[in-house]
């Protein structure tokens, strides 16, 4: 049974309306290496760090869908700040999956910015009434405007085995290190956290298959249809719309800069009569209509699963993987693509285009979203090959 929601429209409208001005800063988030002050404010102005929190908190609680329509436009601003929200807004979802305690700590305010650190960069030791937390987390997205951080850590157990878990931590306990010196996504100040004895009460700890699984615990809403998507597909599809957003705005930027235009060195006194232009436009164009379709295939499956009370099956899982790790390979190739023909005056740091190019092609090679390791795994599970993914 579908679940009602709040109409995210004032959301997406509002959001839309801040576009240019998400665009316009794009050149201090890279200077300051972090997003402008004024781009999360006039997020949260708008209830995007509202919209994964459960109406039970005062959140919006809106479906996958909204969420994805909301983090491209973000995305279709400025390409660190639709990550940094991405990030922010499916971390925050996540903790939907933790006892009733913690949902109660973190979403006291209704609005609420969480991100994460999802590789075991550090160790828990049991304390009295919960753990002490040590270790360091790079590439921290969104960390220096988080209100709390989410953190792979392994556990050692009395038996000597090792269990990986994931700690909510408020940021104020985190040192945050001053080392994000980048090409790409820049602006989404992804720097290292460090926990030094930080204390985590027990309620605050999930293990990894609870987190993962995410459909029983203890918890008002275990076992709960039409939110309890798989947590590693519905990551990716947040991420995924992130992308396509920076697609769409690189597409839109460089039609903006044609008009007018001569190729340098030749006869031709306007580029878009040029075959190789128009052929160049309009494979583009496809590419990205095509990987929103992608797209909307993966956000169906995780609605319709959530939906009916099920959880994704591992082919739909590799299924996920493939349909995401190819939307990113086809927006990357609609910006090269027209990157191919934009000239050299769109190197200068004025111009948004290469902003938007520079974070694709960084972003491309994101662990969890490449493509070529996510089509590795549809393609193993599609010949009936054991997928060998520790996160399918």
């Amino acid at each position: 049974m579908a679940m009602n929601h709040i109409s995210s429209a004032p959301v997406l409208d509002a959001v839309t309306d801040i576009v240019p001005t998400l665009r316009g800063n794009g050149r201090e988030a890279e200077d300051r290496r972090w997003i402008p002050d004024e781009n999360i404010e006039l997020l949260d102005k708008a209830g995007v760090f509202r919209m994964a929190v459960p109406s039970r908190f005062g959140g919006l609680d809106l479906p996958l869908s909204d969420q994805f329509a909301v983090l491209e436009e973000i995305s279709r601003g400025c390409g660190s700040t639709g990550w940094t929200a991405a990030a922010w807004v499916s971390t925050a979802w996540m903790v939907s999956l933790y006892p009733d305690r913690a949902q109660e700590e973190v979403f006291a305010s209704g609005a609420v910015r969480v991100s994460g650190g999802f590789t075991p960069g550090g160790t828990l030791t049991p304390a009295e009434g919960g753990y002490l937390l040590n270790g360091s987390w790079r590439f921290n997205t969104g960390c220096r405007g988080a209100d709390w951080d989410l953190l792979a850590a392994l556990l050692e157990k009395p038996d000597g085995t090792v269990e990986l878990v994931f700690a909510l931590v408020p940021m104020a306990d985190l040192e945050i290190a001053d080392d994000w010196h980048v090409s790409a996504a820049i602006g989404t100040g992804s720097s290292t956290t460090t926990a030094r004895n930080v204390f985590v009460p027990a309620y605050r700890v999930a293990d990894g298959e609870s987190a993962v699984e995410g459909m029983t615990g203890d918890r008002w809403n275990s076992g709960a249809t039409g939110r309890n998507y798989g947590l590693i597909g519905f990551v990716m599809a947040e991420g995924v719309a992130a992308y396509i957003g920076m697609a769409q705005a690189a597409y839109e930027l460089f039609l903006e800069r044609l008009p007018g235009r001569a190729i340098a060195y030749t006869h031709w006194e306007d580029q878009s009569r040029h075959p190789v232009t128009q052929i160049n436009v309009a494979t583009a164009e496809n590419k990205i209509v095509a990987a929103r379709a992608l797209a909307a295939q993966v956000v169906e499956l995780l609605q319709g699963k959530a939906d009916a009370g099920q959880y994704p099956t591992p082919e739909d899982r590799a299924t996920i993987h493939g349909r995401c790790g190819y939307a990113i390979q086809l927006v990357k190739e609609a910006v090269e693509l027209l990157h191919s023909v934009s000239g050299a005056s769109a190197l200068a740091r004025s111009a948004h285009f290469q902003r938007f190019y520079r974070d694709l092609q960084g972003l491309s090679l994101h662990g969890m979203m490449t493509p070529g390791t996510n089509l590795e795994v549809q393609g193993r599970v599609i010949l009936g090959l054991d997928p060998e993914s520790p996160v399918l």
